[in-house]
């Protein structure tokens, strides 16, 4: 975001006349009247006959039915089949035109552009003039399907506005008139988008139309209005009916306002939200965390109602509901899962693909095991035997009064559980009274883990109190309430069986909130006392507490709608950064219109929609109801980049996490739709709660980037204001501050999480790789590690970690280091190390004359300063040559640094560096084959070693080792940088574990076998020349150039190289000395050879060491390597830069966030992309907001709306 502030456009001059162009054509239902370019007369005559058509052909109708020539039913008949003709006619003429172009497959398709085509016109039934018009059909199925419904649909149209009808239900032929020319409009707008041409919806809740559905959805709702009127017609008379039918004549005039402000549904999102209605409200279940489940769960639930009311005995209905209803409620995925094998259901569900480990099996509720089923099943006894003693004994006892009633025990022991209950879990969180006043008993501070837990020990006794009282004591509370209602006896009626199935349902799916409705129905009873309440008695305890839950579910809504609506209009003046030139006016008309305004709040939260607020300026709109979930698609779709594997890694932590959050009621009510914040250092996690049953919930974890656009610092910036001023806050404090200062924000504190996260932590190595003392041991720490290394690879090779590819011996095949997982979790046998490393091209470095190697070979001189070394682009395709190791790199993760160039998303470690003219031209060429002091030997012509000590054979290294093209002597100069005394103390270290109990003589013989060491000599000499450390470092770039594999050509690369075993314990030997350098120049020097070795296999057990965009690193992350190390350098403040990851438990700070408004701000950004194509990443309603989180809000939308960069599948975990 380069661009913020209040003068960003709303939309672009393009999108502008794009926007009033396509409008006009919603608004008719097709026709396009208004093109950016001259078209022929005939083009819009051609529209406004087609658009016409059916009123023509109902008004033959009409007039005759009028002249009495016809009944109402032959004329609308009449109508119809006039309709079916011209239909037909019209799609045959979209045919032909296909054909005669020749582009039959474009029928149809999608395209933004079309509007911008200019079409050349030849004469008024030309294939251009009908493909513009009429463009057809995409299958032939619709074909027939449209043409026969725009028939039926004339005809039931005709039929539906007779002016005898109109005159009968309003009794004035003057209203009549109106309703009749008005409802026709509607019925041509509903005609001419099904079968002539379909604008684009304002209420678009699939981003494609791929079956074409959008043709059905006017002519479908005309449907239901006639359905109504059909109804009154042809049924006894009643004046419900009859006054509905008047309303709706009325109600249809407005059809076209209602499509053109998007405040209808498509057919595929009303389907979803009324199935999700009628499960949550009607019979008592939670919305689904996907369409299929929701479609089986909704057809289970009903079946049971249907049951329930021809079932003739009361105490079978009983016994049916409580049994289906606790079954219902839990979370029957586990039970594929069981039927699967013992996999782990959390893993199967949600971390495939990696990420923290599952919780142990040992922990309750993740698998459904022996333990759950002996638990579900003894509280699904219990519950039946209770319900059906108490029913048989007690539910035929009638009594007037609640107080001296069977039920009256009951009552007040669920009053005293609610209050209990609601005491308990209020002071779970970090604030109380809906988060206006902050919680005294919560801990203050957030120094340590530990600490937090110690402080928060007392409300983890209240949290366990609570769930006993919830979960095991307060169901059986409420179905003995129920058991003894008198209202059961009357039960075989729709609405009695339908309420008493909800309320057995609901005491299990949801019990926090059927415990509060059910108080609320025992108060109303309690304040009427021995009075009788005619309507509110005569409805039953079922109905009443459907209707309460109803109520109270709206209520919520519109509270929270209202808090939204405020937030919108109070910023927009406040706020200076959000206060446009038109803020006044906005605000002025808000405030004249105040009746209105709240009309428009009350009316979405009447149809669970959303309230939308216009490019979430203070221009309030009902958005189209739609699921909770707000999107089409299935929950898990991201945009997954690099830094996505930090979300990947602390998921499975966060979700157990999250558990016992759940459970201790720490994060509050858990509504199906609510969305929750968390906060750790640089990273946000936005939770989704898709669903919840007994002992269970469905979430969805995203991830947002971790980027930092202005827009995004803006919001995280506040976004810790928001939580310091929570959990940062002063152990007393005066009756002032206990006010929540930030009450007004979307986001409200709850808890703190204890997760295991990897804390980031960067330094500058200013100081440290540039300091000549510092880099002088580097050499000798090289060696060291070396050796070590060589030795190790030694003794996993003796005890067959390791399989051969090079002459019987060696690490071919071998994994990553990051394969390895750390000993701390996992009880496999270490394996092999293999560092990736950006190997030097073979191919562009084998000719000694080549000006690139010589370039390279001649940088140690630093000629232009500190140079940034990276990968050669043609380095590659060269690493995957045949027989080699593809060599993988990943793209760049938090902390690496790379800059924007002509090779786009390439690191810059993949870009050769700047060389200096002149280098290399004219070199003398080396003929190594010719000179026979340098002739490399083939490994079957070197002579076989004769160790004086028969254990050092397993310390004997690759025949392919030791045919280096060096010279003896240059071997021998080098000799006195080989550690004798390390080289011996390691051996003795190593020795024992390979030979198990030996003595002291064969540990001495093994240290003092010249041969062994002679061969360590050379081959540790040789790797030193090859990498060109033979002398003392000087320039941090070359050590950089090192430590990223990059190494410059050198007289041995190519023998180094060619073996990748060794080259990979070169490098990685490298990077622990650069290590070994880094930790020295922060901790201070190592005391001793113990701690050298000590520390070195900690690198190895504990560490990876290596670079951000090696796939190690990945991969390392995801399996929870207890800590991580790499190497950067930024080139914009010339510095290098080191990179340490820790794993560890801290604490993650969450929030719940308004749901209506993020809700909203979805509904906002579905209509600005799918209908308005307002893309522009400036636009104004993806600025950052610091109250409404805008910026957040829109990331974490579904794509291809939003951009996470993680999601993840729906997870089940359990809350019990």
């Amino acid at each position: 975001m380069v661009r913020m502030g209040p003068d960003v456009p709303l939309l672009n001059e393009y999108k502008q006349e794009f926007f009033w162009k396509r409008f006009p054509q919603t608004v008719l239902g097709g026709p396009r009247f208004k093109l950016g370019y001259c078209a022929p007369p005939y083009v819009y005559v051609n529209q406004a006959v087609l658009f016409l058509t059916p009123w023509l052909f109902g008004g033959i109708g009409t007039l005759l039915c009028q002249l009495q020539l016809l009944q109402e039913l032959h004329a609308a008949v009449l109508s119809g089949m006039l309709m079916f003709g011209a239909a037909a006619g019209v799609q045959a003429l979209a045919l032909y035109a296909a054909r005669r172009s020749g582009t039959v497959e474009r029928l149809g398709a999608p395209n933004i552009l079309v509007d911008e085509e200019e079409v050349e016109f030849t004469h008024c039934v030309s294939p251009e003039t009908v493909r513009f018009i009429a463009p057809g059909k995409r299958f032939g199925m619709n074909v027939v399907l449209h043409t026969v419904l725009a028939g039926v649909l004339c005809g039931f149209g005709t039929w539906y506005v007779f002016l005898g009808r109109l005159t009968a239900l309003y009794g004035s032929i003057g209203v009549s008139l109106v309703v009749f020319v008005l409802s026709w409009v509607t019925l041509c707008i509903a005609e001419y988008s099904l079968i002539v041409n379909t604008a684009t919806e304002t209420a678009t809740f699939q981003a494609q139309d791929t079956y074409e559905i959008t043709p059905l959805t006017r002519p479908l709702y005309i449907f239901i209005f006639i359905s109504v009127d059909l109804a009154d017609r042809f049924s006894n008379p009643v004046p419900e009916l009859q006054l509905a039918s008047q309303v709706l004549h009325v109600l249809f005039l407005f059809l076209p306002l209602l499509w053109a402000l998007g405040i209808l549904p498509p057919l595929d999102a009303l389907l979803l939200w009324g199935m999700e209605q009628a499960l949550v409200f009607g019979l008592g279940g939670s919305p689904m965390s996907s369409n299929l489940r929701l479609l089986l769960m909704f057809g289970a639930s009903a079946g049971v109602a249907v049951c329930n009311y021809f079932i003739p005995s009361t105490l079978g209905v009983v016994l049916l509901s409580i049994s289906t209803g606790f079954l219902l409620s839990l979370d029957l995925s586990q039970v594929g899962t069981l039927c699967r094998g013992s996999r782990g259901a959390f893993r199967d569900r949600g971390l495939r693909r990696g990420g923290s480990p599952p919780p142990p099996p040992c922990s309750f509720g993740w698998n459904l095991g022996c333990r759950e089923l002996l638990l579900y099943l003894t509280l699904l006894l219990v519950a039946m035997a209770e319900a059906g003693l108490l029913h048989h004994f007690l539910g035929l006892v009638q009594s007037q009064s609640l107080v001296a009633g069977p039920q009256a025990p009951v009552s007040y022991l669920l009053l005293v559980l609610f209050c209990l209950s609601w005491a308990l879990g209020e002071i779970q969180g970090a604030y109380i009274f809906g988060g206006v006043f902050l919680n005294p008993l919560y801990p203050k501070g957030m120094s340590s883990v530990q600490t937090f837990k110690q402080r928060n020990r007392g409300l983890y006794i209240a949290a366990a109190i609570r769930r006993v009282l919830l979960y095991l004591v307060a169901p059986f509370g409420m179905i003995a309430f129920l058991s003894m209602d008198k209202s059961l006896q009357q039960l075989h009626r729709v609405s009695l069986s339908v309420g008493f199935t909800r309320a057995f349902r609901v005491v299990w799916q949801s019990s926090e909130d059927a415990l509060l409705q059910m108080v609320v129905v025992i108060l109303v009873r309690l304040a009427a006392g021995s009075k009788t309440l005619p309507g509110w008695d005569d409805l039953g305890t079922g109905v009443q507490l459907l209707l309460v839950g109803l109520l109270m579910d709206r209520l919520t809504q519109f509270l929270a709608k209202l808090k939204f609506t405020l937030t919108v209009l109070v910023t927009s003046w406040t706020e200076k950064k959000q206060r446009r030139q038109s803020a006044g006016t906005l605000l002025a008309l808000n405030a004249s219109l105040c009746p209105l305004l709240l009309a428009v709040v009350t009316l979405s939260a009447l149809l669970s929609a959303p309230l939308l607020p216009l490019f979430t300026l203070p221009i309030f709109l009902v958005g189209f109801p739609r699921p909770q979930r707000s999107w089409p698609g299935p929950v898990g779709t991201a945009c997954p980049c690099p830094d996505s594997i930090f979300y990947q890694q602390m998921s499975g932590s966060l979700a157990s996490a999250l558990r016992t959050a759940f459970a201790r009621g720490s994060l509050g009510s858990l509504a199906p739709g609510s969305h929750f914040l968390g906060r750790f250092q640089d990273r946000m996690v936005w939770i989704m709660i898709l669903e919840r049953g007994y002992g269970y919930c469905t979430v969805n974890i995203k991830g947002l980037e971790l980027q930092e656009t202005s827009c995004h610092t803006v919001e995280a910036r506040r976004v810790d204001e928001v939580f310091e001023a929570a959990f940062e806050r002063p152990e007393r404090l005066g009756f002032t501050q206990g006010f929540n200062l930030h009450w007004g924000n979307a986001l409200t504190p709850c808890a703190a999480l204890a997760v295991r996260v990897y804390s980031d932590a960067r330094n500058v190595l200013s100081g440290i790789i540039d300091s000549h003392d510092n880099l002088r041991k580097l050499q000798d720490d090289f060696m060291k590690s070396l050796i070590w290394l060589l030795l190790r690879y030694c003794v996993q090779k003796h005890k067959g970690f390791l399989w051969s590819s090079e002459e019987g011996s060696g690490i071919g095949g071998m994994k990553s280091q990051s394969s390895q997982l750390a000993q701390t979790t996992c009880n496999q046998q270490p394996e092999a190390v293999f560092v990736e490393s950006n190997v030097s091209s073979l191919r562009f470095r084998q000719d000694s004359s080549s000006l690139t190697s010589f370039g390279d070979w001649s940088d140690e001189d630093d000629l232009f300063g500190p140079q940034p070394t990276r990968r050669t682009v043609a380095l590659v395709t060269a690493e995957a040559q045949p027989g080699q190791t593809t060599l993988q790199t990943g793209a760049s993760l938090p902390g690496s640094v790379e800059m924007d160039s002509l090779f786009e998303n390439m690191a810059l470690s993949a870009l050769q560096p700047l060389q200096p003219l002149g280098l290399g031209i004219g070199m003398p060429a080396v003929d190594k084959g010719r000179n026979p002091e340098v002739f490399r030997e083939s490994p079957g012509s070197l002579p076989q070693l004769n160790f004086s000590c028969p254990q050092s054979e397993i310390f004997n290294l690759p025949t392919g080792w030791r045919t280096a093209p060096l010279l003896p002597s240059r071997l021998l100069s080098l000799r006195p940088l080989f550690p004798e005394e390390w080289f011996r103390f390691t051996l003795g270290q190593f020795g024992p574990t390979v030979q198990g109990e030996t003595s002291e003589d064969m540990t001495k013989a093994l240290k003092e076998d010249e041969v062994l060491k002679e061969l360590h000599v050379q081959v540790a000499l040789s790797c030193l020349i090859s990498l060109g450390a033979e002398s003392a470092f000087t320039s941090p770039s070359y050590v950089y150039r090192l430590y990223c594999g990059d190494v410059p050509w050198t007289e041995g690369l190519d023998w180094l190289s060619s073996s990748k075993d060794l080259y990979q314990l070169a490098l990685q030997a490298f990077r622990f000395s650069f290590k070994l350098l880094f930790d020295q120049a922060s901790l201070g020097p190592m005391e001793s050879s113990e701690e050298l070795f000590s520390t070195l296999e900690e690198y190895e057990r504990d560490w990876y060491i290596g670079l951000v965009t090696e796939k190690g690193w990945h991969d390392s992350v995801l399996q929870e390597k207890p800590f991580l190390f790499s190497l950067g350098h930024d080139l914009t403040m010339g510095t290098y830069t080191g990179r340490v990851l820790s794993l560890q438990e801290q604490l993650v700070q969450v929030g719940r966030l308004n749901g209506e408004g993020v809700r909203g701000q979805w509904a906002n950004l579905s209509w600005e992309l799918l209908y308005a194509t307002n893309d522009d990443e400036e636009r104004y309603s993806i600025q950052a907001h610091p109250f409404m989180l805008r910026n957040l809000t829109v990331q974490a939308a579904d794509p291809p709306l939003g951009y996470p960069i993680y999601s993840s599948a729906p997870l089940h975990f359990p809350s019990l």
